[in-house]
């Protein structure tokens, strides 16, 4: 216990190395073309720190705020997975959240099993699984809750495509009682392919389900890869919440796997002006300077951007 502390001390310490260098180079920059987009942060770009129990996941609302300047966090439930219905836990949590005049904007919610499992009895078990984050949500007002529209790989692309309809649209129509939107992220194989999850949204075709269209996240697992930008591009017209997804930077400052300004205006275009999620997700800069580096580098093109 004494050591999981003072990692977390020493964690923080270090993060706010980086504050003055945030404030003096990006101020001026935070401030303009805020119209086009709003910045939010990611939890899990700190997975590491959170995984190594150098940061826990009570401080996260601080780290954004006071090292980033950012007041727009979305949750990883993998970080808090036994407490979704803690009361105290989550009351603590929204405290320092607000504490901080950082706003909670959606939990991103993994390992509750498959809303397209062809067993019936468990993708039913697997929609109510995901209640209780649904309720946790409403309480911290967020507006969404990020789903993963998980077949198993089992049956044709239609079938699979048929079978996660019929599972988000259960958890839809639950999350709709609560003002709640149940947005689906790439995540991997089929969801992967922008043309299968665009489909899917056809078929539920409910105003409170829709996309998180992510920068990164597109191996089809067999393998091959889909291309992002056109991914990215048939997401948008669901997405209510984007994902800028970084793994690494070149000398100038861009990010070496995704064209962001290519990707931004792709975004811009389908009318999207919310909160873009910050996620690093590299291995050769730290936590910390990732995450400083994508928030340079999405400033610096929204100030490059015409209003």
């Amino acid at each position: 216990m004494k050591n999981n502390s003072l990692n977390r001390r020493e964690f923080l310490a270090k993060t706010s190395l980086a504050t003055a260098a945030v404030a003096s180079s990006q101020t001026a920059l935070f401030a303009q073309k805020k119209e086009l987009f709003k910045l939010s942060l990611a939890e899990w770009s700190f997975n590491k720190a959170l995984f190594g129990k150098k940061m826990s996941h009570m401080d996260f609302p601080q780290t954004a705020k006071t090292i980033y300047g950012i007041e727009a966090i979305e949750l990883v439930n993998q970080f808090f997975m036994d407490k979704a219905r803690d009361k105290q836990h989550l009351v603590e949590f929204k405290k320092r959240a607000d504490g901080e005049g950082v706003k909670i904007l959606l939990i991103m919610c993994d390992g509750e099993g498959n809303l397209g499992d062809p067993d019936s009895k468990k993708q039913s078990k697997a929609v109510e699984n995901h209640h209780k984050w649904a309720d946790a949500a409403k309480f911290f007002g967020c507006h969404s809750i990020r789903v993963n529209a998980e077949t198993g790989g089992i049956g044709t692309f239609e079938e699979q495509q048929k079978r996660a309809a019929e599972g988000l649209t259960q958890l839809s129509e639950y999350c709709s009682k609560l003002s709640l939107n149940c947005i689906v992220e790439n995540h991997g194989r089929l969801s992967s392919n922008g043309s299968w999850l665009a489909g899917v949204m056809k078929q539920v075709n409910l105003p409170n389900c829709g996309t998180l269209p992510d920068f990164g996240n597109f191996d089809l697992g067999n393998g091959s890869t889909y291309d992002r930008y056109k991914g990215v591009e048939e997401m948008m017209p669901y997405a209510k919440a984007v994902s800028a997804k970084s793994n690494d930077f070149d000398a100038a400052g861009n990010e070496t796997r995704t064209d962001y300004r290519r990707m931004l205006k792709i975004v811009l275009k389908a009318g999207y002006h919310g909160h873009l999620g910050i996620e690093y997700e590299g291995q050769r800069l730290s936590e910390l300077d990732g995450v400083l580096a994508t928030k340079n580098l999405l400033e610096k093109i929204r100030g490059e951007l015409p209003a």
